[in-house]
């Protein structure tokens, strides 16, 4: 993910000064900043995940005792990756049907087979089914005392 950000700021940046300075501009390289963002935000998703990183709202889990938080974690993770494995088969049609288009931009310059941007999202949406399945496994053995639950980790 670090390279995707780093790849989108050097773009932006080459946009930036080539349009102020040169009075050059592509749209193909401006489509590619957002393509690299939504690159970007997918991919993600699975990394923030195996982190511990994911946004929670911390309402009523915060004042939960470790066992509960766990239960809900548990629940929460295997929810995600059963809609994540939903998404991605459904997104499978998106990607064929872009595929089959011959889909590009709707912009003179624009980037041509947009069907590769649209396979990042059955591709990412795969990557999170695994990790929240995996995240449900960690879960599980810690509920059932095959690994401690520590202070920190709760």
């Amino acid at each position: 993910m670090a390279w995707t950000g780093l790849a989108m700021v050097l773009l932006i940046a080459f946009n930036v000064i080539a349009r102020y300075l040169f009075s050059y501009g592509v749209v193909g390289l401006q489509e590619m900043e957002w393509h690299l963002m939504a690159v970007g935000a997918l991919f993600g998703m699975p990394y923030a995940l195996n982190r511990g990183e994911e946004v929670r709202v911390d309402v009523l889990y915060g004042s939960f005792p470790p066992k509960v938080k766990l239960v809900v974690d548990a629940v929460g993770v295997l929810c995600l990756g059963l809609i994540s494995l939903m998404i991605a088969k459904l997104a499978l049609g998106f990607v064929a049907q872009s595929y089959a288009l011959g889909e590009g931009s709707a912009d003179p310059g624009g980037l041509p087979y947009r069907w590769i941007l649209k396979a990042a999202i059955p591709a990412a949406f795969l990557l999170l089914a695994i990790q929240s399945f995996a995240r449900f496994v960690f879960d599980l053995a810690r509920l059932t005392g095959h690994r401690p639950i520590s202070p920190t980790e709760s």
